[in-house]
């Protein structure tokens, strides 16, 4: 007889299905993701930390896990949602199978799921909390759990994720490029490696004179989880930076929210997020159409932006919200989406040879 887990949702909405990965009950905000490929740099994407992701591709696994596809050094979600998962993966980088994989990090799974009606159902009523649980399986205990556990809203989740002490990436010769670890994602890194950059890491909380202790070209700010005005300490060393007028800044995901506090606009929760790799995005001066990856549950406020020093680069043609803005005398600009596309679409990865341009520009080496 198969074991049974359920999906439990704040409004009551209620999934029965199986368990695979760690056994217990975790609480956290429910999403989906449309990726087709790409599971395991969702499950290792520090971006998700507090949430539960659901994928809405129906069969989860069949490519198996490798060590070279981590966006990171663990497993940061909630819990896992799928309609089937793959316990036999063929494929030659393959070393372990998602089940496997989802036990050794503790991080709770349920299959056999409709994911379809649970993504409709988010969609139609927004992302909010729920819990999977292997061990209490009453529907009307779940509900009173979940309904008091945390919400999403006003919680620092960056501080769970940032790195403990600053570490060097990648040597070169090349542009110096500090990046704030605010969840940052191993392929943004990689990316500035390939480039030739000089790369150093730094936890969130450092102060303007540690980041200039290493004398940096330009300072990236980098991906991450939860809610951007919850991490005041870090729009207030980005808004420190920008003070400096000479600093390239180049912001991702949060870091393009936190640019944007720090400017003096405003965010806002957008009613179920964007999660996947299939976002249109229009470059507003070209007229271009690059396909994006996403992953964030905030946005920034377009009309909260100054008009007369921040130009809106980007927006989304799905729904409308900013994507990407610079500043028109300083050097700064950040995208919404995300350029390095671990897995996904590329069309976004000339913004890295946009920022060694501007790094280059402004360098005080010559």
């Amino acid at each position: 007889m198969k074991e049974t887990a359920i999906l439990v949702l704040e409004d009551g909405t209620c999934f029965t299905g199986v368990p695979f990965g760690a056994k217990g009950e975790r609480y956290g905000e429910i999403v989906f993701n449309t990726g087709l490929t790409g599971y395991q740099e969702v499950l290792s994407d520090p971006s998700y930390q507090g949430q539960m992701v659901t994928m809405t591709y129906p069969l989860i696994g069949n490519y198996g896990i490798n060590e070279n596809d981590m966006e990171s050094r663990g497993l940061w979600l909630a819990g896992f949602v799928v309609k089937e998962a793959c316990r036999e993966p063929s494929n030659w980088r393959s070393t372990n199978d998602i089940d496997s994989f989802l036990r050794d990090h503790n991080v709770v799974g349920i299959e056999g799921v409709d994911t379809r009606a649970l993504t409709k159902h988010i969609r139609e009523s927004g992302a909010m909390r729920a819990v999977i649980s292997t061990e209490d399986l009453d529907l009307r205990s779940l509900v009173e759990k979940v309904r008091s556990s945390p919400d999403l809203i006003g919680r620092d989740l960056v501080r769970e994720v940032t790195c403990d002490r600053p570490y060097t990436a990648h040597s070169s010769t090349g542009p110096r490029v500090v990046v704030l670890d605010f969840g940052v994602k191993t392929s943004i890194i990689r990316q500035l490696c390939h480039a030739g950059c000089a790369v150093t890491v730094m936890p969130a909380s450092s102060s303007v004179d540690e980041i200039l202790w290493f004398d940096p070209d330009g300072v990236l700010l980098s991906n991450g989880p939860g809610d951007p005005a919850a991490v005041t300490y870090a729009v207030d060393t980005i808004r420190a930076l920008i003070g400096l007028e000479t600093m390239p800044l180049f912001g991702i995901c949060l870091g393009h929210q936190l640019l944007g506090l720090a400017l003096g606009g405003d965010t806002f929760k957008l009613k179920f997020g964007h999660h996947g790799g299939n976002h249109p995005v229009k470059d507003m001066k070209t007229g271009k159409i690059d396909i994006t990856v996403q992953n964030h549950g905030f946005c920034v406020t377009i009309d909260s932006l100054a008009k007369d020093s921040i130009e809106v680069t980007h927006t989304n043609l799905n729904d409308g919200t900013l994507e990407g803005m610079r500043h028109t005398t300083l050097p700064l600009f950040s995208v919404q989406f995300h350029p390095e596309a671990g897995p996904g679409p590329h069309d976004g990865r000339y913004l890295f040879g946009r920022f060694i341009d501007v790094m280059k520009k402004y360098s005080r080496r010559g």
